[in-house]
């Protein structure tokens, strides 16, 4: 069931005001090439620092999803579209036009389609590679409806970074996230570890629901257990009064206790703090495949 957030917001929540010149910039540039950004489709809180830095993660596909989990703003009640094929190209473009170094590319779910969206997110990275081969690519994908063909599909393409996200522990997956599975989303990271074992594999998780730290941590050893390299952990926010409601805000030192705790169990990065998303200085990867490359194994 959905509640209010009655839950006062603490001075650490407070997002600095963007230079709205270096928006307004990337917007225009958007808005030219109809393309769609989580950033705004799911009201994240770092727009403005992000769109400052030139950065945008990529919504395809979208923006209506064919899922209604009750934690996101993303639009589920219009019908999704068919797949654009000039939206790939208008993607490398913008890549180009804002000088990206890395590009995180995600979707809504597309439970409609036989792939769930697969052969787009090629089609994007092929793109991007095409006009772009410095960029490094990151792509945040769905489930995929334990469709592990398409998943192969996917990494056919050699994204640098596979993101799937855990988002909650397995306790509230029915209230949360009803329409997915925990072991499912386990499942899908350790067959990209499998099927691609050079491409770095990520997940995050949203805290502030309901769960308790100790269900944290063992969320965080699920993940290695699947070799899993890259964890982000933030507060949930709640988009409005129709979405789930925050049952408490996590203080910056507990999110530093679980950053402290991942490196221990090995994760080779763990971006966790009040403001993190799964975008959320994503380019940082960059300097982690330098210190710690792979090969096309």
């Amino acid at each position: 069931m959905r509640t209010a957030n009655v839950v006062v917001k603490p001075d650490w929540l407070r997002v600095k005001a963007p230079q709205w010149e270096r928006v307004g910039n990337v917007k225009n540039i958007l808005r030219d090439l109809a393309l769609n950004t989580v950033c705004e489709e799911a009201s994240c809180p770092n727009i403005g620092e992000c769109f400052n830095a030139g950065t945008a993660t990529f919504l395809i596909m979208g923006p209506a999803c064919t899922r209604a989990c009750p934690y996101c703003d993303i639009d589920f009640e219009k019908k999704p579209k068919p797949l654009d094929p000039t939206e790939p190209p208008r993607l490398a473009e913008a890549v180009r036009r804002m000088g990206l170094n890395h590009v995180v590319i995600t979707s809504v779910n597309r439970d409609d389609l036989p792939d769930g969206g697969a052969s787009q997110f090629v089609q994007c990275i092929n793109e991007i590679r095409a006009i772009s081969p410095a960029t490094t690519i990151e792509v945040l994908i769905p489930d995929l409806c334990a469709n592990w063909e398409a998943l192969a599909i996917l990494l056919s393409a050699a994204p640098d970074v596979l993101n799937h996200n855990t988002e909650t522990i397995p306790r509230l997956y029915r209230r949360v996230r009803p329409q997915g599975d925990y072991g499912r989303s386990l499942d899908l990271l350790q067959r990209s570890r499998q099927i691609s074992p050079s491409v770095y594999t990520k997940s995050g998780i949203m805290v502030g629901l309901g769960e308790t730290d100790e269900e944290v941590r063992q969320v965080m050893h699920d993940l290695r257990g699947v070799e899993c390299d890259i964890l982000t952990i933030g507060q949930y926010l709640q988009p409005s009064q129709k979405h789930l409601g925050v049952q408490k805000f996590v203080t910056p030192e507990q999110f530093d206790a679980w950053r402290n705790y991942g490196e221990a169990l090995g994760f080779l990065q763990v971006v966790s703090s009040p403001l993190t998303r799964s975008s959320y200085h994503a380019e940082q990867v960059r300097a982690l495949m330098n210190q710690h490359p792979r090969g096309n194994d």
